[in-house]
């Protein structure tokens, strides 16, 4: 069976364009997403890396504003949110550097951006312009505009004016329309009113028609009970059908024919924490990128987690261990033995996240 990379025409490393836009339709053709992986480090980075080789799949990387302000150090003050911007361009330099050893094609992503953090993505979008004068591309394959906590008539107008912007650098643009619950990087939607967590189809008629005339490069993040966080069971009611009933009504405003008609891209936020058969659901009626970041954050401390409970005794002094007293640790405490340990546990939660979304060994 062809691979997409040899399919698609796709070069190993980060990628823009139009092979962004046939990766997705591939994607949506074929039934399968991608997870987009929250990355606050070259180490996070080279986990979701290697867990991409390993599973033969592309991936996607992205940076919040608050883990590209981390990237950048928590040290640097982040007034006028610079650190965030100075982060977050220096985290797609390591990312564009070292993702064509890996093999597998890579979207280059930033997460949420609200109203309030607008400076942020102005800041990552001068930096892109500048890249593509040189270079031709820019320096992000795709960034998101969330204005879903605003008007539907001001997230979708503003969301407009971004994806104009957007597109003489044919970089994709997602944006949101309906709430996610749950708290994520500053923005706390947990005492939202649960009705809000589900958009309604006109809403997704209203983009799609906004949008479309502008560029193809956009895909939405549509609400269907999506939560940030990992919650009880029982906790959050998503109904991802509620997804094939928007495609259904879009293809009946376009004339498409054919029941199994998927004109939107859509995205899955709030993924960690759902089910396997929620996830391949929603999917199924067009979901192409799947948002995970908690679970991974888990999975990230683990590793560590279990290297130093086991090894407590071996890292308590630089000398002196059950071995004697004289026994130097060393090899215990060096960094790239438990950072090593974390990008492990990391790794193995990423490729159940590709297997899980049908990506894997599509390569």
């Amino acid at each position: 069976m062809t691979g997409l990379m040899e399919k698609l025409g796709l070069k190993p490393g980060v990628i823009y364009g139009d092979d962004v836009l046939n990766l997705f339709k591939f994607a949506r053709e074929s039934g399968f997403a991608l997870p987009a992986i929250n990355v606050t480090s070259s180490s996070t980075a080279i986990a979701a890396l290697e867990a991409a080789r390993e599973a033969r799949a592309p991936i996607i990387l992205q940076v919040s504003k608050g883990g590209a302000a981390f990237f950048a150090g928590k040290a640097i003050s982040n007034d006028s949110q610079r650190a965030s911007i100075a982060g977050s361009i220096a985290a797609a330099h390591f990312i564009r550097s070292i993702a064509p050893i890996y093999g597998v094609p890579v979207i280059l992503h930033s997460d949420h951006c609200a109203k309030k953090l607008l400076p942020w993505l102005d800041g990552m979008l001068d930096a892109d312009e500048a890249f593509f004068k040189e270079h031709g591309i820019p320096l992000f394959s795709s960034h998101m505009i969330d204005l879903s906590e605003e008007s539907v008539e001001y997230n979708i107008q503003t969301t407009a004016k971004y994806l104009a912007r957007a597109a003489p650098m044919k970089q994709w643009l997602e944006m949101e329309i309906g709430i996610t619950g749950g708290e994520e990087d500053g923005v706390n939607n947990e005492d939202v009113d649960n009705n809000s967590l589900y958009t309604q189809p006109e809403d997704i008629w209203n983009v799609y028609q906004t949008l479309s005339p502008i560029s193809p490069y956009f895909s939405i993040a549509a609400g269907f009970g999506n939560v940030h966080g990992v919650y009880q069971p029982g906790g959050v009611r998503l109904q991802p059908e509620l997804l094939d009933k928007h495609q259904k009504f879009i293809s009946s405003k376009l004339k498409l024919d054919g029941e199994n008609s998927k004109p939107v891209f859509f995205v899955f936020h709030g993924g960690s924490g759902s089910s396997v058969e929620d996830f391949q659901t929603a999917i199924g009626y067009g979901v192409v990128k799947v948002n995970l970041d908690t679970d991974l954050q888990w999975a990230y401390l683990v590793g560590h987690r279990d290297y130093i409970t086991k090894n407590i005794e071996y890292l308590k002094s630089q000398v002196g261990n059950p071995d004697g007293p004289g026994k130097p640790n060393k090899k215990f405490y060096d960094p790239r033995v438990w950072v090593r340990e974390g990008e492990k546990t990391m790794k193995e939660r990423v490729v159940q996240a590709l297997e899980d979304f049908k990506a894997a060994g599509s390569i």
